[in-house]
């Protein structure tokens, strides 16, 4: 089965030479997801959880596009500025991410993200049959 891109308008646009999604076989591959309002295309929030919540959305709206949900996500990694923020991303990301339904994650502190953002995520998820 041949690669496809995925870029749905409900994504922000990336800011680089990449693509917002690429699926193959029966998974979807995000690239990680900050805090840009696909409208705008500017940055949100000046917190963690602001820019979680931001993050998660645009990461559903990613899926969504490909054809996949954040139910069928199975591995996420989170990039987060301070590990300091965990317990605040942690609330937030349970919000969209509910108990055994959960998928697989690690999570890293890193010195500095795109656009200086405060979280960055990205998924492997499976396609809806």
């Amino acid at each position: 089965m041949p690669k496809k891109v995925i870029n749905p308008k409900t994504a922000p646009t990336p800011i680089g030479p990449y693509n917002q999604a690429v699926t193959i076989d029966n998974l979807v591959y995000t690239a990680g997801q900050i805090a840009i309002d696909p409208k705008s295309g500017q940055l949100v929030g000046g917190d963690v959880s602001t820019q979680a919540r931001q993050v998660l959305t645009n990461l559903k709206n990613l899926l969504e596009g490909a054809g996949s949900s954040l139910e069928k996500v199975v591995k996420t990694t989170v990039f987060l500025k301070d590990l300091n923020d965990f317990n605040a991303m942690n609330t937030v990301y349970a919000e969209f991410f509910k108990g055994d339904q959960a998928p697989a994650r690690s999570t890293v502190q890193v010195a500095r993200l795109p656009k200086d953002a405060l979280i960055e995520i990205d998924a492997v998820a499976f396609l809806s049959d």
